[in-house]
């Protein structure tokens, strides 16, 4: 099986490219290195089912491959919002090259979509048959309405030419290889209380989010690449909890002497955000198994070497 992994050198797609090759199947890693790090994928570099390509998904690129996964995109506000332009070129031109590299190979895409797409949820928790609400013109957008457009080409490929699909909606999700200064909040805080320094909650700190440790998603997209199910499948951890808890959670951790400070909420952030993910459990047969004590343990051990 040769798989193409774009934005193989980031967060995910490097934990994704370590289980691949576990298995000895080949894998072409395709990356601009926009947010992604060499240092990430560097262990496989030189292994005979392993290729390196820099490369970004904005332009069409010709390989033969049997599956796609695709993960390239700025996923961190940070990032996304940095240069917005570029990030909604990369949802929707980088998904439509590799739609069309799939069609003419036949190969099989996972497309890495997102729980933005459901925007601030006017339902809780949020399944997969629920349209969303998102700002079409706000800071998110690019990030928000890229994903979505993502979707619609996947679904519309599908449709006029057969081509096979998956589509992943994925939620927060944390672990080693996260980057220090991507503004996500698990890393925010670990980085904060390790140099005591004040912890940043935006609002009152009572919004929720939802986090899944790095190997259970990667689970849940191996088992969505590999089932008959087209999705869009929610892909993330059910277990709620509020910004503050996880903060708190954070400095009992490390003993921390760092204090709470709060800013003002940024526009559209969402204030609740909670997988319904029976359909991964009934579908997929996935459920993920790590708590968040022992995937932060496990992130905190990351950042401490790392710092």
């Amino acid at each position: 099986m040769r798989n193409l992994v774009t934005g193989g050198a980031g967060f995910l797609g490097s934990h994704l490219i370590d289980r691949l090759m576990k298995t000895d199947q080949e894998v072409i890693c395709l990356d601009n290195y926009f947010t992604g790090k060499k240092s990430n994928i560097r262990k496989w570099i030189g292994n005979k089912n392993f290729e390196l390509i820099r490369h970004d998904v904005t332009y069409p690129i010709q390989l033969e491959i049997d599956r796609i996964w695709h993960l390239a995109c700025p996923a961190s506000p940070v990032h996304y919002q940095s240069n917005p332009i570029k990030t909604a070129k990369t949802s929707f031109l980088g998904t439509y090259n590799m739609l069309g590299l799939a069609r003419r190979v036949g190969a099989r895409i996972l497309l890495a979509s997102t729980s933005e797409v459901y925007g601030d949820p006017e339902i809780h928790p949020q399944h997969e048959e629920y349209k969303g609400s998102v700002n079409p013109i706000g800071i998110r957008s690019c990030y928000d309405e890229g994903k979505r457009i993502a979707e619609s080409l996947c679904f519309d490929y599908q449709r006029m030419h057969n081509t096979e699909i998956r589509v992943a909606r994925i939620f927060n999700t944390y672990g080693p290889r996260m980057v220090p200064d991507d503004g996500r909040v698990v890393s925010n805080f670990i980085v904060q209380a390790l140099s005591n320094s004040p912890i940043t909650i935006y609002g009152d700190g009572s919004q929720t989010r939802s986090f899944c440790y790095v190997d259970d998603l990667i689970d849940g997209l191996i088992s969505l690449m590999n089932s008959k199910e087209c999705g869009p499948i929610n892909i993330g951890n059910p277990n709620e909890f509020t910004i503050k808890e996880l903060a708190d959670i954070v400095v009992n951790k490390l003993n921390s002497k760092s204090k709470l400070t709060h800013l003002p909420l940024p526009q559209d952030d969402p204030l609740q955000r909670k997988p319904f993910i029976e359909k991964a459990k009934t579908k997929l047969n996935w459920d993920p198994k790590i708590n968040l004590e022992i995937g932060l343990e496990k992130t905190i051990d990351y950042f401490k070497e790392m710092i």
